[in-house]
């Protein structure tokens, strides 16, 4: 490894000095922001950008660049005065100026969606981190699959004390630590401060030596000397372990007042503290303004990466035809030719052979038929492997030092995991597919809502979605998922009612490219309620009739493991003169993006609407009004045979038959 290169002709000082007067001017003038990590991270960023970091400005999304994540999001000025002084284009002096206003990209927070160069968005602490084991998976294992002349680069991450607070932080580092991830190099912005004051008042933990007990190399600098940063640099990268720099900073550096306090982090400097922090650092040049040599100096650390840009793309260029096709789909997340005609395919096999399965089962037997052709595909469980049924017979695990498999073990760490789909998913090459307990979402939230947000295409395998999986009870029983997950935009939540469903709604989910989907799938076996072959995807826009009527009196929704009772309760009806059809809704929020013309001809004109889910009522009333009848729970389950817990709480096609024909009589029918 060649030794670091200081910038010709303009010392260290001056360059960290643009980042802190960008940083400062930027808050000061939206009257809103958080100067102190600017400030205080600053030479840590101006080392790793004009010395280390494999960057092109030219093309800040070419594959094989290093990544670096701002974890601690809220010190985004930082981030996007870096984006302008290493010359991507789409950050102007006039963007920077527009900080943290509307439709600019400068927003409060970091958001990939909308800023080109931001890896992944955060803000909320600890998901840049834990997004960050994603991408450093996702480089060791393309670095398998295509070699090292294709994949080999670092992921680089500044976290701050309240990443390494929240829980999923340690996810992540046990994770990345068992895994032996010695490209993900994370500096640990120590400033010894918190919003509430010094974080003596919380927190006493040692953080390098517990990111040593989960078996990362680690080691405390001072943050404020280039030399000591660029050394610990060196020695992380040379390391056969992920490394944590524990960099010790003054939250904002140079501040008369403020620095070294809270007042530094979450508020504008003001006029006197502005004036004397930029006099501490030596800088003179006006509000946003960069003199014309220090900002030549960082427009060519932002071109350090082109002559390694251009070698990549030669040998890109020099792969063999179908590898080359192949990578350029993969990192484009367009799906195989081969997928639509595999589930086609499953489809015709199933109608002509139902099987009456649970449909977790229903989801294995697809991702069969999907990674047959579909190689990108990473699946994985967090420690439910037998349960969720996620690995294919043909599934190799990935492990510490073998990154030729595409299953993961991540452990009982849901909200990790989900995390690190994100990152394997934004990396580029791979999609994602991640399983738990439904339940168990509530620890994964804040992971599923940062993907929704910033669109990505990652698919969660969630199983046991009711009352359904009987004797373990209400703690593992979600009765207010369905709705909680259907609330959170842009996520696609699919209920699929039998194993020819399953498979469509996987269809969907891999069809995405704008947002997440997760598929709800249930313990308990379900019959085939598809027993004739249907041309395209009857799942396509979130519902469809499954059972016609003439002169319906009444019709029933469903989804999932409640479309059988459904036609069950239908029958019933139909023995007593009352005619009923049958709505399968395999994706209620997805039927409610339809346009108005195409939710009312499927909800149709029957004077009697009835839902039936094994969940709460919530979301329900949009489909069948608030005077609509629904059958489902109104609380919490209970521990019990599944069959018993159906007829205790009411869950049963009598049921349905008996609210519609009384509502029917009372109708005057």
């Amino acid at each position: 490894m060649s030794k670091p290169e200081e910038t010709a002709g303009i010392a260290h000082s001056k360059l960290a000095g643009a980042v802190r007067a960008l940083s400062m001017d930027g808050v000061e003038k939206a009257k809103s922001g958080h100067p102190g990590l600017p400030l205080g991270a600053a030479d840590i960023v101006t080392v790793l950008y004009t010395r280390f970091l494999k960057y092109d400005a030219a093309d800040p999304d070419w594959p094989d660049r290093d990544r670096f994540v701002l974890s601690a999001g809220h010190g985004s000025m930082l981030l996007y005065s870096l984006l302008y002084l290493t010359g991507v284009e789409d950050m102007t002096i006039d963007e920077l100026k527009r900080f943290r206003q509307l439709d600019s990209k400068t927003p409060g927070h970091p958001e990939h969606f909308m800023t080109r160069g931001i890896e992944t968005t955060t803000g909320p602490l600890g998901q840049g981190l834990a997004t960050s084991v994603g991408m450093a998976i996702a480089e060791r294992m393309l670095a398998a699959e295509y070699g090292p002349e294709i994949c080999d680069h670092h992921t680089y991450v500044l976290c701050s004390d309240g990443d390494l607070m929240e829980g999923v932080s340690q996810e992540a580092i046990a994770l990345a630590g068992h895994l032996k991830l010695s490209r993900l190099i994370v500096f640990h912005d120590d400033n010894h401060i918190s919003i509430d004051g010094p974080l003596s008042l919380a927190d006493s933990v040692d953080q390098p030596k517990r990111f040593e007990s989960a078996g990362w190399r680690a080691e405390r600098i001072d943050g404020h000397d280039p030399e000591a940063i660029a050394a610990a640099i060196l020695r992380a990268q040379e390391s056969d372990r992920p490394s944590l720099i524990a960099c010790r900073t003054t939250i904002g550096y140079g501040a008369p007042k403020k620095a070294g306090t809270s007042k530094a982090h979450g508020e504008p400097l003001g006029a006197e503290d502005l004036a004397g922090a930029k006099a501490a650092i030596g800088w003179t040049a006006p509000p946003f303004e960069v003199p014309d040599d220090i900002l030549s100096a960082w427009r060519d650390a932002g071109r350090r990466g082109a002559a390694e840009r251009e070698g990549w793309l030669k040998r890109a260029d020099a792969m063999e035809p179908h590898a080359k096709s192949e990578f350029a789909r993969r990192m484009a997340w367009k799906l195989p030719e081969a997928l639509e005609p595999a589930i086609a395919s499953l489809k015709e096999r199933l109608v002509a052979n139902p099987e009456s399965v649970a449909t977790r089962k229903a989801s294995e037997i697809a991702l069969e038929a999907i990674t047959a052709v579909m190689p990108e595909l990473v699946l994985g469980s967090a420690d439910l492997t037998p349960s969720n049924n996620t690995k294919t017979k043909a599934a190799i695990e990935v492990t510490p030092g073998n990154f030729a498999g595409h299953y993961i073990h991540y452990g009982i760490r849901e909200h990790g995991m989900c995390a690190a789909m994100n990152g394997i998913t934004l990396h580029g090459g791979y999609r994602t597919g991640g399983a738990t307990f439904m339940v168990f979402t509530d620890y994964a939230r804040p992971a599923i809502r940062i993907a929704a947000l910033s669109g990505v295409p990652v698919v969660y395998i969630m199983t046991h979605d009711s009352i359904g999986l009987g004797e373990d009870g209400p703690t593992h029983q979600p009765v207010e998922h369905l709705a909680a997950l259907r609330a959170i935009p842009n996520l696609h939540v699919f209920r699929p009612a039998d194993v020819v469903e399953t498979a469509e709604c996987w269809q969907l989910a891999l069809e995405r490219t704008d947002g997440p989907s997760l598929l709800a799938l249930t313990r308990q076996n379900l019959r085939q309620v598809r027993t004739a072959a249907v041309a395209g995807n009857s799942c396509a826009i979130g519902a469809y009739e499954l059972l016609p009527a003439e002169n319906a009196v009444a019709t029933i929704f469903a989804s999932g493991s409640e479309v059988e009772i459904a036609l069950d309760g239908a029958k019933l009806l139909g023995e007593r003169g009352i005619a009923a059809r049958v709505v399968s809704v395999p994706s209620l929020d997805l039927f409610l993006e339809q346009p108005d013309e195409v939710r009312r001809s499927l909800i149709g004109t029957a004077p009697i609407r009835i839902a039936v889910e094994a969940a709460v009522r919530f979301g329900w009333d949009a489909v069948i009004g608030d005077e609509g009848l629904f059958v489902g729970m109104k609380g919490f389950g209970a521990s019990a045979p599944y069959k018993d817990l159906y007829r205790h709480f009411g869950i049963t096609a009598e049921a349905v038959a008996d609210r519609v024909a009384r509502s029917h009589n009372q109708r005057g029918g």
